[in-house]
């Protein structure tokens, strides 16, 4: 696929995903070659399907999809997803499931009692994307704020402390972008994942500020992004839980691998 099909396929994806989500998504994206895409081309159908979900704010269950296809499994069905607190949740392929009331009401969620090892390369660079897909959307949306919010007869944007909440949340989104599209192994799908939470979090901390009282409001879609990433970030490992498990794998090894070759 070269990049003209790309872009078209990210057309295509992002015109649906603007007018659908949850179960009707899930119907277009099969519709659209979802199953074929993962199958195929996955390097190309992952960081493109899940980026725009974060950018769209939409949601899908094609977490299962990513972890069936690691298994060999044939894709349709749910698994089993570790959470924080040593937790597991299924994410339900229908609208009528019960949310996860804590965090995200929105995404049919619920609680299960234990879990099987599932393998988490992939499925972590999914969420790692999906993570940066809603931290750029939430950047965007600080951004238009600091040029249309005036005060003192200017944007807020000309002022020194938002520019520098602005280019740390940049900085870091870059960072977890560029560790994503290295990643391979199981400890770069890892890093990745921590890279992508860090940033999410960072985002949404400079994004709040920036906003300013617009933020906390229901009527702003910033909250529905902010609680989007806290339950994406504690999903297959939260980055605290991970950078924790890379320190104890790094000291325990005593070394450190090469993760991109330069």
């Amino acid at each position: 696929m070269d990049s003209d099909d790309q872009d078209l396929l990210a057309a295509s994806l992002r015109k649906i995903m603007t007018s659908d989500s949850g179960i009707a998504l899930d119907k277009s994206l099969a519709d659209l070659g979802w199953p074929e895409m993962l199958t195929d081309f996955p390097d190309i159908a992952i960081p493109l399907v899940f980026r725009l979900l974060g950018d769209t704010g939409s949601h899908a269950s094609v977490l299962n999809d990513v972890v069936l296809d690691s298994s060999g499994e044939p894709l349709g069905s749910t698994v089993p997803l570790p959470f924080a607190g040593g937790r597991w949740l299924e994410w339900s392929r229908s609208d009528d499931a019960t949310g996860h009331e804590s965090i995200d009401p929105d995404l049919p969620l619920s609680e299960v009692p234990g879990g099987i090892d599932i393998p988490m390369v992939r499925a972590r660079l999914a969420l790692g994307w999906w993570l940066v897909g809603s931290s750029r959307a939430m950047l965007t949306l600080a951004r238009d704020h600091a040029l249309d919010r005036t005060q003192f007869g200017r944007p807020i944007a000309a002022f020194q402390a938002v520019r520098h909440r602005l280019a740390e949340t940049l900085v870091a989104i870059e960072g977890a972008e560029a560790t994503l599209a290295h990643a391979g192994d199981d400890l770069g799908a890892m890093l990745a994942k921590a890279a992508a939470g860090r940033a999410a979090l960072i985002t949404s901390r400079n994004v709040q500020q920036v906003l300013g009282g617009i933020g906390f409001t229901a009527e702003h879609s910033f909250h529905r992004h902010a609680r989007r990433i806290l339950l994406l970030d504690a999903l297959l490992g939260s980055s605290r839980d991970l950078t924790r498990e890379i320190g104890g794998i790094l000291r325990t090894t005593g070394t450190t691998p090469r993760l991109v070759n330069l």
